[in-house]
């Protein structure tokens, strides 16, 4: 695993003083966020991002003098990481959209189940990345199961639908309505109260839950693909966090248009496949960190514009409609 120990120390304290700072000073009270305060706080995290990304370009063979790779594709590689993890967090959005549709979340304790939520799913794809790494590292066949995992994801993800998830049977929310007693109604923004001596869940906290399992579900889809673009731990790690750090700023900015993005979900399942078959020709051609990247850059491209295209002539359709 290259890098040093105090560099990875040194950026898991880094990322916890930027979250303490986002709860502790800007979001300290429960709020509806506004599309402006969304605008701002995607900014920030974008360029947060791109400013290390920046470094790895000029320091990364100072700071792991062990890696097989020099500074522009080091540089590369972590972009091209957290483009496509960054792209698959959108598909995330569509499901909070869902959920806190579903649940009745109220706007001003969102942003408290996103952070949260945004905890956990940090512990969790930091499990699942030391245990991809080694499990690369020690069986390189691995990488075969992880390509055709992938193009599966990317069928899978072409042919499926929003109305297809129902929270209300997600299997972890069933179990612990068995096992621990659950309020009524809100509670404010808390996940706990005592009530009559008894320590019960906010349907809050059932929201919570459900997102945290959710989330470990597109960790399994969208770890393997990073690790299609380098195989550098650390590298993987840190373009993952950044991308997640950013979902729920861009989550209160795209939430109310989300559903204007007709083809990003066909976008997303061909970078699945392309990233899969990557996996699958590795021994027999490696594709370059910048053709990757450009590929990957292209595809997304493209489904966004013919999205907005799409959107903007059913508007015209509907304005005419409207009119006649």
């Amino acid at each position: 695993m290259d890098g040093t120990i105090w560099l990875w120390v040194g950026f898991n304290l880094f990322v916890l003083a930027l979250l303490a700072i986002d709860l502790g000073i800007f979001h300290r009270k429960s709020h509806a966020v506004s599309v402006k305060e969304a605008a701002i706080w995607s900014v920030v995290w974008i360029s947060l991002s791109l400013l290390f990304n920046l470094g790895i370009y000029f320091f990364w063979q100072t700071i792991a003098p062990t890696s097989s790779y020099s500074n522009s594709e080091a540089a590369l590689a972590f972009l091209a990481g957290y483009l496509i993890e960054k792209s698959l967090s959108v598909d995330n959005i569509f499901v909070f959209v869902v959920l806190f549709s579903f649940f009745a979340v109220p706007a001003a304790y969102q942003h408290r189940v996103l952070f949260w939520g945004i905890i956990g799913a940090l512990i969790m794809r930091g499990t699942l990345i030391a245990i991809g790494a080694a499990l690369l590292h020690q069986f390189h066949w691995i990488i075969y199961v992880f390509g055709a995992f992938l193009i599966y994801t990317g069928f899978r993800m072409a042919s499926h639908k929003d109305t297809d998830l129902i929270p209300d049977q997600n299997f972890v929310l069933r179990l612990f309505r068995r096992i621990f007693p659950v309020a009524d109604a809100y509670e404010g923004d808390q996940f706990f109260i005592r009530r009559a001596g008894r320590l019960l869940a906010t349907p809050l906290f059932i929201v919570l839950l459900v997102v945290e399992s959710t989330d470990l579900i597109f960790a399994v889809d969208s770890i393997p693909a990073i690790f299609a673009v380098t195989d550098n731990a650390f590298i993987v790690y840190t373009s993952n966090v950044f991308a997640i750090l950013g979902l729920r700023s861009l989550y209160f900015l795209l939430a109310g248009v989300v559903d204007k993005f007709h083809y990003l979900k066909l976008g997303l399942s061909v970078v699945l496949v392309f990233v899969g078959v990557k996996m699958l020709i590795v021994d027999l051609y490696k594709i370059p960190i910048g053709l990757s990247l450009g590929v990957i850059a292209t595809i997304l491209t493209t489904s966004v514009v013919a999205s907005l295209i799409r959107s903007r002539r059913m508007e015209k359709l509907e304005a005419s409609a409207s009119q006649s």
